[in-house]
């Protein structure tokens, strides 16, 4: 399923620059770009949380640096592809945690940047929905379901107020 024309219309040029990965698209340094989408509903604050494919703990949506993407919108490519989820992202980094991804047969440490994505639109399809679930949580009820201390605390202390 390709991204739906609206959400890359969407996209603004912000002032990072995207990146440009090596032949084979992989990097030395492990990191990942996670989108901490939000809305407003009634006036009440909510971000989203998905599954897992695997574990079905629950986690932001995330995923590795893409090519010619700025860290914010391979963020919002992230939410997309596994939520469901199009809208503004936001260039500001709200905070970075770390955690141990099993690959292949090795652990690898891998370092996540979080960023802020306004959802305008909420997809009954989008490429992961089979594999997923989401749900819409008060900041600080999401942060409750999610296991990594460090983004319990970026996610709990998170307000869209603060954003531009």
């Amino acid at each position: 399923m390709k991204t739906p024309a609206s959400f890359q219309s969407s996209r603004r040029k912000n002032g990072q620059l995207p990146l440009k990965l090596r032949a084979g698209g992989k990097t030395d340094v492990r990191t990942q770009f996670a989108a901490l989408c939000y809305r407003v509903e009634a006036g009440k604050l909510q971000v989203c949380i998905v599954t897992s494919r695997r574990s079905k703990r629950w986690i932001l949506p995330k995923g590795w640096p893409m090519h010619k993407e700025t860290p914010a919108d391979a963020a919002a490519t992230e939410a997309w592809e596994e939520a469901g989820l199009t809208g503004r992202a936001i260039d500001r980094c709200l905070g970075v945690y770390a955690y141990v991804k099993t690959m292949s047969e090795t652990l690898a440490p891998v370092v996540v940047m979080v960023y802020p994505l306004e959802v305008y639109e909420e997809h009954a399809k989008w490429p992961e929905r089979k594999q997923r679930k989401r749900k819409w949580l008060s900041p600080k009820k999401a942060a409750k379901r999610l296991a990594e201390p460090e983004l319990r605390r970026i996610v709990a202390q998170f307000d869209s107020k603060t954003l531009p």
